[in-house]
């Protein structure tokens, strides 16, 4: 009967330390970065200005948060994997029939007409652009480098060349062929980024690991470098504008003339249609990427792609020809990192060498880190978490009235971004969907395969 007792009692006294721990380790690690911070006084004196409430306020809530998990997150979830491990595995069915993807697809269909009744024709057009568009981007992009790093498991640090082919080939036959069509120059600019995948896959057919990512890195660089340098084609760092919008099918167009969409249909004159019209466009092209990638899963090249990645040598051993692999991967991955491009570059109508550095690969990379590798759900979670979070903090002006009118969301926006991705580490290393569907099964029987009980770091 005491047996019971005493072992929540060290459940406790362990969760209290591990908590006092945690304060201890985020007092000393931003001691400097928050407690302090230099300012300029009115004699134009450098003074050093304490931000004691600040600080705590961080070392408190890394306290609390680190007690939670230690005292009642962390032995449910032990609870939930030994009742998992010992319940029969459940029978999975096709990710069509499963009711979370319905319900997500139709709030992905009524979230522009949502946005518009909640915040109006002009208070809509944020919500739709920066949240909707964009995150809808970095799924793409995600699950287009997915199909390089989840399913083939080549690490590929420059994914962000592919981004930029497509969005300086839509731009730039745009310009000099003003009357080309949008549904012409999108599967064009898949097409060379897919090409150029090809290339890349040729020099790194015999790297992998450290070596591949830093080829890849080094790819990445060499694009951008040429945007910036080869300024009689691409004008350097004066970018590219006066992109032609896309177009309703040639049918209508987004503009305030009378034949423009809006007056066609009676709607009051905003940008906002054209957005709407966009959202959608890149949902369609999302869809298209989880479509196709499933497909391909299930196809030989698809189950060639997962054998890469376990293990090389015993793929070559099975007779699979891992140079056609390699190359199929790089170019599948790079044709829809092109067909992001160009609707980037048609949703901005600028494009510069600005928008494609190393971060942003870094940023992609982390979006299938964080959601699972191989699991197009999972990845999907991830980039809402990320690109939307992200944005939100850029809105919490809210914050001051606890931190104070110095406090600026901005500043701590990567700081906390950094802190976030830190704990998913720590606490869900297999990313924020451990579990994912084989593309294979034994006498036609489909069963959950748990993250957990796989090997990490292999999907």
């Amino acid at each position: 009967m005491t047996a019971q007792p005493k072992a929540q009692g060290n459940l406790f006294q362990n969760a209290l330390r591990d908590a006092a721990y945690a304060g201890i380790v985020v007092f000393g690690l931003f001691i400097l970065l928050i407690g302090f911070r230099t300012d300029q006084n009115i004699k134009n004196e450098l003074i050093l200005n304490q931000r004691w409430g600040l600080l705590f306020s961080m070392v408190g809530a890394a306290m609390v948060i680190r007690f939670l998990m230690t005292a009642f997150i962390q032995p449910a979830r032990e609870a939930r994997r030994a009742a998992k491990a010992a319940a029969t595995p459940v029978e999975k069915h096709g990710w069509l029939r499963d009711h979370r993807f319905k319900i997500a697809l139709v709030f992905l269909l009524i979230y522009p007409m949502l946005m518009l009744a909640l915040f109006g024709v002009s208070g809509s057009l944020k919500w739709v652009d920066n949240f909707g568009i964009q995150i809808l981007i970095y799924v793409m992009l995600a699950w287009g480098l997915n199909i390089v790093v989840g399913l083939a498991g080549l690490l590929d640090l420059g994914y962000v060349a592919f981004y930029a082919v497509g969005a300086y080939t839509y731009a730039l036959v745009s310009m000099h062929f003003p009357g080309a069509s949008f549904w012409v120059l999108l599967p064009l600019a898949g097409i060379l980024a897919a090409f150029w995948g090809m290339i890349l896959g040729f020099p790194v057919l015999r790297l992998r690991g450290d070596y591949l990512a830093i080829v890849t890195l080094a790819f990445g660089e060499i694009i951008r470098l040429v945007l910036i340098n080869w300024t009689a084609v691409t004008k350097g760092t004066f970018g590219v504008s006066g992109i032609a919008k896309a177009t309703l099918f040639g049918l209508y167009e987004f503009n305030a003339k009378p034949d423009g969409f809006a007056a066609s249909f009676g709607l009051p004159m905003s940008s906002v249609w054209y957005k709407i019209f966009l959202y959608y466009l890149i949902l369609g092209l999302c869809m298209l990427t989880a479509l196709v990638t499933i497909r391909l899963r299930r196809l030989p090249i698809g189950r060639a792609w997962e054998a890469l990645r376990e293990d090389e040598i015993a793929c070559r051993s099975l007779g699979i020809n891992t140079t056609t692999t390699k190359l199929t991967a790089f170019s599948m991955g790079a044709m829809f990192g092109g067909f992001a491009g160009a609707f980037f570059a048609v949703r901005q109508g600028f494009v510069s060498p600005e928008s494609f550095v190393f971060l942003e690969s870094a940023v992609i990379l982390a979006i299938v880190v964080l959601g699972g590798m191989g699991s197009l759900g999972g990845i999907a979670v991830a980039a809402i978490a990320m690109i939307g979070g992200t944005e939100l903090l850029r809105q919490m002006d809210f914050l001051k009235i606890i931190f104070g009118p110095d406090f600026t969301p901005e500043l701590y926006r990567m700081l906390i971004f950094g802190l976030a991705m830190v704990l998913v580490m720590l606490y869900k290393p297999r990313g924020f969907v451990g579990t994912r569907e084989p593309s294979d099964y034994l006498h036609a029987e489909r069963k959950a395969i748990s993250g957990e009980f796989t090997k990490e770091g292999h999907g």
